[in-house]
């Protein structure tokens, strides 16, 4: 028994092929790029958090300076649940929030909604 692969089966397979991969890598395999900040980092708030993930130094002081630009309701307030930070963020005003994180690991930031999100490392 011969089976026979028209045109269109193979570019459906192919394609199909690629979508999954391309699928896989965006959700599972994309690398977090982190900024480093040393004593200071400021966060653009506009459709989420820009940077989204802030790595900090352990036991020392680090002020996030957000300033919000996009006036989504869902990005009124950031919280930092680790450091007990909850935060209203007043459209197109820096708002200072010093973290001194007592001990290593990956902690989250989110909106009050919690619908966008970012990261803060501490290494």
């Amino acid at each position: 028994m011969t089976i026979y692969m028209t045109a269109d089966k193979i570019l459906v397979t192919i394609f199909g092929t690629l979508g999954i991969g391309l699928t896989y890598w965006f959700f599972l395999m994309k690398k977090e790029k982190a900024i480093e900040a040393k004593e200071v980092a400021d966060v653009v708030v506009e459709g989420g958090y820009s940077p989204g993930v802030i790595s900090v130094q352990h036991g020392k002081t680090t002020v996030l300076n957000f300033i919000r630009k996009d006036p989504n309701s869902c990005l009124e307030e950031v919280v930092i649940p680790e450091f007990k930070v909850r935060k209203f963020l007043p459209l197109n005003e820096k708002v200072e929030i010093a973290i001194n994180p007592a001990r290593k690991g990956k902690f989250d930031l989110s909106c009050g909604m919690n619908m966008y999100h970012g990261k803060i490392i501490v290494k």
